[in-house]
């Protein structure tokens, strides 16, 4: 008996044992589709997210290329403005040219005179040193004559001396 009860419980213990085998398979398999299901929603979802960007890059590409046309349009407008206020002008600027003309040629001449100015004054500067040179110069020359010739007159004054002295 006692074999029986130990035979039934080990049949039964496989049977629960290979009952949770197929239970766990069913709850992969389970797993597995809910995962593909997912995977191919993400695979959608994220062509359906390419497809929207692609549309709104699309639609932002043409903005520009209209801004880009608005932008273009309103330059030659406005040459064209700067063209017609050129044309009127003309007389105009020609005066303002000569004016300009004269001006940097009056420029120029009072550059010129300062520089003939400036010149010679260094001239006169240089020619006042070299005066003012030559004029030490002959000082000297001067005064080296008066102390030889005062020298001279000691020496010929201490010969006396010597021979007052000597008489």
């Amino acid at each position: 008996m006692r074999e029986i009860k130990r035979e039934e419980r080990t049949r039964e213990r496989g049977e629960n044992e290979r009952e949770r085998r197929r239970e766990r398979e069913r709850e992969k398999e389970r797993t597995r589709e809910e995962n593909e299901r997912e995977n191919e929603n993400g695979e959608r979802e994220r062509e359906e997210n390419e497809r929207e960007g692609e549309r709104e890059r699309e639609q932002e590409r043409q903005r520009e290329r209209e801004q880009e046309r608005q932008r273009e349009r309103e330059q030659e407008r406005q040459r064209e403005r700067e063209r017609e206020n050129e044309r009127e002008r003309e007389p105009e600027r020609m005066r303002e040219r000569r004016t300009r003309e004269n001006e940097n040629k009056r420029k120029r001449e009072r550059e010129k005179t300062r520089t003939r100015e400036n010149e010679n004054e260094r001239k006169r500067e240089r020619e006042k040193t070299r005066k003012r040179e030559k004029e030490n110069e002959r000082r000297r020359t001067r005064e080296g004559e008066r102390e030889k010739e005062n020298e001279r007159r000691r020496t010929r004054e201490g010969e006396r001396e010597g021979e007052r002295e000597g008489e």
